[in-house]
């Protein structure tokens, strides 16, 4: 799994799937969009205006659960 920002377009990505092709894109609620593989599996999804969103488009915190 990667997350990515672009702070020039404001835009939070996290990609699920690597190397993955989309061959569906939904914009499921305004500014964010879900990005489907071709059996219908999630992939990715894009946030848009994210540094409005998203509580600090600069930080990421990973926890796996035991």
């Amino acid at each position: 799994m990667k997350v990515h920002y672009d702070s020039k377009t404001d835009t939070l990505s996290v990609i699920l799937k690597d190397n993955t092709p989309v061959h569906e894109s939904d914009e499921e609620k305004p500014g964010i969009i879900l990005d489907y593989d071709k059996e219908g599996n999630l992939i990715s999804l894009e946030i848009l205006d994210a540094s409005r969103r998203v509580t600090d488009t600069r930080k990421v915190d990973f926890q796996l659960a035991e």
